[in-house]
């Protein structure tokens, strides 16, 4: 390790100690290192194959039965992504947040991700902004469901709850952030005096709002990514690297200290 990363990586862990009530926002890049193809930038798939239409939610609410005629086909999405989200597995980086939320260090996790990684590795408090692609969430009541719970006898499924229609809890391009989750957000951003910026590109709102409303309120904001962001100047230290690698060194220099 160079002296440098070790003494950026004794930085963090200062202010992660010295803060009260400390949140993590994860995005794409976390994901990446855990094999699920990004949607933009290099590599991404909409960046090969174009983005989704901006109407997809308007097209569900018009005919959620061919909405789900496809998912049930297979044809809902791209097959690779679909295929790699099946077989992703966390990686290092999603354990040792896992850690630092036994070690009561971390309060919670917004993740930008649908691929559930965090809670199967075993994050217990996760906000997931964008929805889970392995949930299936009813659109009167918000209920969330694991995907294999709803029988799919009719299309479109009804909840068994309230009897409302059931899609995937996937956020879909025009649709709005569940306000249940949205609502947890913001909360924890408003309680937040320390967040760590984990694999985000910082361009994709509302969750891209939320670091500069906690810097707002007198936040330290920590970055680790690969790149500079568009979150980069905004933070007080930056760490260039993976999450996968980075996150379980600094694990290690926090557990030294306690």
């Amino acid at each position: 390790m160079s002296e440098l990363l070790q003494r950026d990586l004794s930085y963090v862990a200062d202010i992660m100690l010295r803060c009260r009530y400390l949140v993590a926002l994860v995005g794409a890049g976390m994901s990446v290192e855990s094999g699920v193809p990004p949607f933009r930038g290099p590599g991404g798939v909409w960046t090969r194959l174009g983005e989704p239409s901006m109407r997809a939610y308007d097209q569900f609410l018009a005919d959620p039965k061919a909405w789900w005629e496809r998912r049930v086909q297979g044809t809902d999405s791209v097959p690779e992504f679909r295929e790699a989200l099946e077989r992703a597995i966390p990686n290092p980086g999603h354990y040792a947040l896992v850690e630092l939320e036994e070690m009561g260090l971390l309060k919670y996790v917004i993740t930008q991700n649908i691929d559930n990684l965090h809670r199967a590795a075993g994050s217990k408090s996760v906000a997931e902004i964008h929805g889970n692609r392995f949930k299936l969430r009813c659109m009167e009541c918000s209920a969330r469901f694991p995907r294999e719970d709803i029988p799919i006898i009719t299309l479109p499924p009804f909840c068994p709850h309230c009897g409302g229609i059931v899609k995937g809890d996937g956020v879909m391009f025009g649709e709005p952030i569940p306000p249940d989750v949205l609502e947890t957000c913001q909360e924890q951003t408003y309680l937040c005096d320390g967040m760590l910026l984990l694999g985000t590109s910082g361009v994709v709102y509302p969750a891209a709002a939320l670091p500069r409303i906690a810097k707002e309120r007198g936040a330290i904001l920590a970055e680790i990514n690969t790149d500079d962001t568009a979150l980069t100047g905004l933070c007080d230290i930056s760490l260039r690297g993976a999450t996968g690698l980075l996150l379980p060194l600094l694990v290690q220099e926090i557990k030294s200290r306690i």
